[in-house]
């Protein structure tokens, strides 16, 4: 089973940048899909960005597009969430999970780090 832990959220100005990171531990297969969501006060998780432990393309949220970026380290089993020109939408509680069925379905959330962007 794999075990996940956030870190790196914070307070910061619009404009600012923050990079999550997301220490994975447990065996992780190559297939296994990690993902970052984000949760804002009052709605549902969002997924924002997906990127398979193998490499190939990752996958971004129209809304973060071109202002993410979401890489792994696989020797040291973490997955970053760079994450520039915040706005104060990006506010929330970002957390990462992964796909092992490859079918889109997400467990072993972490628990969360808090991002707070002010205007």
């Amino acid at each position: 089973q794999v075990q996940l832990i956030e870190s790196g959220g914070g307070l910061v100005q619009a404009g600012d940048s923050l990079r999550l990171s997301c220490a994975a531990s447990g065996h992780i297969f190559s297939s296994y899909v990690l993902g970052w969501f984000r949760q804002a006060p009052g709605k549902d998780s969002d997924l924002v960005s997906t990127i398979r432990w193998s490499g190939g393309s990752p996958w971004y949220a129209e809304p973060v597009k071109g202002r993410f970026t979401i890489s792994r380290d696989n020797a040291k089993n973490l997955v970053y969430l760079q994450m520039n020109s915040l706005k104060p939408e990006d506010t929330g509680v970002y957390s990462c999970a992964v796909d092992t069925s490859g079918r889109g379905v997400f467990g072993s959330w972490g628990q969360g780090t808090q991002v707070t962007v002010s205007s």
